[in-house]
């Protein structure tokens, strides 16, 4: 890979896997809405800022989209820009479902018109919906019954068939949740309760903490989009959707309990809901070993030592922790 464009570069994940890419010699686009915010993004803060290509869009502006993959010569994309907070959705569908589904389609257009070599285009466990068979399997049917869900499974589905349909060279990722250092959306659970942490306040759960998922460390997820991009001169590869997770569930309590005890500190969380909160599903992992065995890519950080790296990286950015209350 020479040139890649990011979408959502400047987002959490984007960022750690701009600075990936930038770390394997390879020149990143990064495109993104206008700056609207003032908080630090998660680029600044990786210290890659000044040495990205940055373009301003919307994903749905086909125009600026094929221009930015035209003018810079760019051999693959990685589509991760999204709504991606599950609450937000619920109360919104609309912007989701033009960033999530149209946004994805236009992305996918550029690449197809400007026969780019290798795309990626990030999906999410949660198009799987509830199943009462767990792990996750890549054969499961998606059948999501909630508006994020439903315009990840849409996406999804959109993106394999640019495979069948026109042999453009994609694949798409179904990740479990991902966490680490530059997640500034505190209403997650791994960076609420860090930054609670770090603060010495309670952290708050939108559940009882019951609900399990399964956990990525934010720079396991990054190698692992770089391991199957490299892949898709592959047949093999092409079309195909793939899981990537630690493979066991966690608790939401005892992340929190892990958290906590790493950090020094003696808080209890602040329960705010019973069972999983509206809209989410109760139990969720992925079954890994397909990527394992196709593209030889497994997370080489566990759990805790992920949370840990985690809270080593707020410490040592504490403009990154929202403002006491």
């Amino acid at each position: 890979m020479n040139t890649a464009l990011v979408t959502g570069g400047r987002g959490f994940v984007g960022g750690w896997l701009a600075k990936a890419l930038l770390e394997r010699g390879t020149e990143v686009v990064s495109l993104d809405r206008g700056r609207r915010s003032e908080r630090p993004s998660a680029i600044g803060m990786l210290g890659i800022e000044s040495e990205l290509v940055q373009v301003e869009a919307e994903l749905t502006d086909a125009e600026t989209v094929e221009a930015a993959i035209a003018g810079h010569s760019v051999d693959a994309v990685f589509h991760l820009a999204a709504e991606t907070i599950v609450g937000s959705v619920r109360a919104s569908p609309e912007r989701a479902f033009d960033s999530n589904v149209r946004g994805t389609w236009t992305v996918l257009e550029a690449c197809r018109r400007c026969a780019v070599e290798r795309v990626l285009v990030a999906s999410s466990d949660k198009a799987y919906g509830a199943h009462d068979e767990l792990p996750y399997r890549e054969d499961f049917a998606l059948q999501p019954t909630a508006p994020y869900e439903a315009s990840k499974a849409a996406a999804d589905l959109i993106a394999r068939s640019y495979w069948y349909a026109y042999r453009l060279p994609v694949a798409v990722t179904r990740f479990a949740n991902v966490y680490g250092g530059g997640d500034l959306n505190f209403s997650r659970l791994i960076p609420e309760a860090v930054s609670a942490a770090i603060s010495g306040r309670p952290p708050v759960l939108r559940s009882d903490g019951s609900p399990e998922r399964d956990f990525l460390y934010v720079e396991d997820a990054a190698d692992a989009y770089i391991a199957i991009a490299e892949s898709l001169d592959r047949a093999e590869i092409r079309g195909e959707a793939f899981n990537a997770g630690a493979g066991r569930p966690v608790a939401v309590r005892e992340v929190v309990a892990i958290i906590a005890r790493l950090a020094g500190a003696g808080v209890e969380p602040a329960l705010l809901g019973g069972g999983s909160p509206e809209g989410e599903i109760d139990r969720q992992f992925v079954d890994p070993s397909k990527l394992a065995e196709l593209v030889g890519w497994s997370p080489a950080v566990e759990l805790e030592d992920g949370l840990r790296l985690t809270i080593e990286w707020y410490r040592d950015h504490p403009e990154s922790l929202p403002p006491p209350a």
